[in-house]
């Protein structure tokens, strides 16, 4: 059975472990390389690698730490590059809709929409579970089936957004951003609702704004959506 473990998720960084019971994996590596090593109690040798979706660094701030301590990097071609990595053995280019295995796990890259050189998401398979990764992208250009664990953004509220921008505490330009690269309640509820949820057990919300969440009311409305369990997933380190 797939389990999450979340070390970090906010925007000053995001790092989570995953694993279906044979092989851990991280997903993002936006923390400092100390935090990361406490996180998985030392066992940095059982980690079979490093999905890193792109290079902002409170996504990638320890991919170089990580490479250095022998841990294969998982990223697009673009994102390695804008890293300065791409060379290195570890950095492991994946293509958009390709699938390549890490250990016990298929994982399927795939485009998000965000302003970085080349962001994905990622869809984990291992046995009959499928676990759906989309951060830091406006939009999901893809629809998903067999789904049992979702992890997705839910940075903003658009209310809440329009009355910090009418408040004078976010300027146009900010909001104009926040609606280009992150996916708020709205679409995330138009996401759930394009997918089969019927296997679905456990829905994890990522990388909530500061200002413009609301964390009780964000779990309600998914669960009252969904009538599944969620998790807000909102960690500093």
């Amino acid at each position: 059975m797939i389990e999450v473990h979340v070390l970090a998720s906010s925007s000053a960084g995001c790092c989570y472990r995953v694993t279906d019971g044979s092989t851990p994996l991280l997903v993002e590596a936006g923390i400092p390389i100390r935090r990361i090593r406490e996180g998985v109690r030392f066992q940095m040798s059982s980690l079979a690698g490093c999905l890193v979706s792109h290079e902002h660094g409170d996504h990638a701030r320890a991919v170089r730490d990580l490479l250095r301590a022998g841990v294969d990097v998982y990223a697009s071609s673009g994102t390695l590059r804008a890293l300065g990595v791409e060379l290195d053995h570890r950095a492991r280019h994946l293509a958009p809709r390709r699938q390549v295995r890490i250990g016990t796990w298929t994982v399927l890259p795939f485009e998000a929409v965000h302003d970085a050189a080349e962001p994905f998401g990622f869809l984990l398979a291992s046995g009959d579970e499928k676990l759906l990764y989309l951060t830091d992208s406006a939009y999901c250009r893809y629809r998903f089936a067999g789904l049992t664990v979702l992890m997705i953004e839910c940075n903003y509220s658009a209310e809440i957004l329009r009355r910090n921008v009418a408040a004078g505490r976010i300027d146009v330009a900010r909001r104009n951003r926040v609606l280009r690269n992150h996916m708020g309640l709205e679409r995330v509820l138009e996401l759930l609702r394009a997918n089969d949820l019927a296997r679905v057990r456990e829905i994890h919300l990522l990388h909530l704004s500061d200002e413009n969440s609301d964390e009780a009311a964000f779990k309600a409305a998914v669960e009252r959506a969904t009538g599944k369990p969620v998790y807000v997933s909102w960690r500093g380190w």
